[in-house]
């Protein structure tokens, strides 16, 4: 039995803490920056590091900078590491690898899932991006990464505007997905500038990816939106580092973009020659340059299910992607369940057993393309969590 003065001690503390942080504190969006809000995120500790890179002459300045690096966060559970393969994140367009940390509502990110269950975690800025922001700057041109109403219209609101009938499903944005919504808000206030020149990035990305994954060994890739294209090229280079292939939903349309442009989710523009990349890849027979590979696009566009450009056939081979576990995983009411059968079958056309996983089939209702911010979000962290177990076995 505990003595009285010790028991008074007891209680004074606990009502001295629930006086010093209310019960219920506003914490929704940038108001979770008040020290009286509790954070969501695991224990870890953290480095960071820049890798690759090369010096670079600059006349105008008579100097020289460094150029093509890495931006690099290394999240190491607090409690030590119990999974056999790292993770690595790799942000989508028009934001940074601080989104994996957490939600625009303050809940637990996909990066803390992961960390919680004993994974080493590695969150990427891109080349251009964020915190690998290039002083190249004739090298690396910026662009708008995108507004407000693009995001409304194609990621977290697309029911309002309705531009393909199974936005109708979309229910699991935290919020209104509204301009003046705060969770909203503190979503658009992440949007930052990414490189127009996309041959630079993809080529400085295949070498200082490689870089990094022989630093670390093998690792799975966990890719969003147009981050997808990053592991693909380092399965084509660098295979044997790959352990998988984890993309939701990537945005590697076969030689066109459906995003990005001022129509968002209904548009349509040409892109990435190389099929899924704007840099060459390894085909078999061998493709010297784009115009190698002759295409075929008879399929009927609709807004439901907008049409493909594949290979004729016979098809090229993509032998190097092909030796990396691939999966795409695509939310029931994102635009992207619209189109991202023609990443998969132009994948499985070329020889890989690319699998795709529709959230909506497998019980995860109501996802747009952010799904990993959506409420649900761990959900589809467990999906993900799931197959890696799976590849692991196999």
């Amino acid at each position: 039995m505990l003595p009285l003065l010790v028991i008074l001690v007891i209680n004074f503390a606990v009502c001295f803490t629930e006086a010093a942080a209310p019960a219920n504190p506003d914490c929704v969006g940038l108001k979770g920056v008040s020290p009286q809000c509790r954070s969501n995120e695991a224990a870890y500790r953290r480095e960071y590091f820049y890798i690759g890179g090369r010096y670079l002459p600059y006349a105008i300045l008579g100097g020289n900078l460094v150029s093509d690096q890495l931006y690099v966060e290394k999240l190491i559970p607090a409690k030590g590491i119990k999974q056999p393969y790292p993770l690595v994140f790799f942000h989508g367009g028009g934001s940074a690898g601080s989104i994996w940390l957490q939600t625009p509502d303050n809940r637990k990110g996909f990066a803390s899932y992961f960390i919680d269950l004993g994974y080493a975690v590695y969150i990427v800025d891109q080349t251009s991006v964020g915190r690998a922001t290039q002083e190249d700057l004739p090298g690396y041109p910026l662009r708008i990464g995108a507004t407000a109403e693009i995001a409304e219209r194609g990621f977290t609101a697309p029911e309002v505007t309705n531009p393909y009938p199974q936005s109708q499903l979309h229910t699991q944005w935290p919020g209104t997905g509204r301009i003046g919504d705060p969770i909203f808000d503190a979503f658009a206030a992440q949007f930052i500038p990414l490189t127009s020149n996309l041959t630079r990035q993809e080529l400085s990305m295949r070498a200082s990816g490689c870089e990094l994954l022989t630093l670390i060994g093998r690792s799975y890739l966990i890719s969003h939106s147009i981050g997808a294209l990053h592991p693909i090229l380092l399965s084509d280079a660098c295979p044997a580092l790959v352990a998988g292939n984890i993309n939701l939903e990537p945005a590697t349309i076969p030689f066109q973009s459906y995003t990005g442009n001022a129509t968002s989710s209904v548009g349509r523009t040409p892109n990435r020659p190389w099929g899924l990349t704007n840099t060459p890849i390894t085909y078999d027979p061998p493709a010297n340059s784009p115009s190698d590979l002759r295409t075929v696009d008879n399929e009927t566009d609709t807004p439901g299910r907008r049409s493909c450009i594949y290979q004729a056939a016979p098809a090229r081979q993509l032998p190097q992607i092909a030796k990396v576990k691939y999966v795409a995983l695509t939310g029931e009411a994102s635009p992207h369940i619209t189109y991202d059968q023609c990443v998969v079958n132009y994948l499985r056309q070329a020889g890989v057993e690319a699998e795709w996983i529709k959230l909506g089939e497998v019980g995860i209702k109501g996802n747009g393309h952010f799904v990993f911010l959506e409420e649900n979000n761990l959900e589809v962290a467990r999906v993900v969590e799931k197959w890696i177990k799976r590849a692991n076995k196999n």
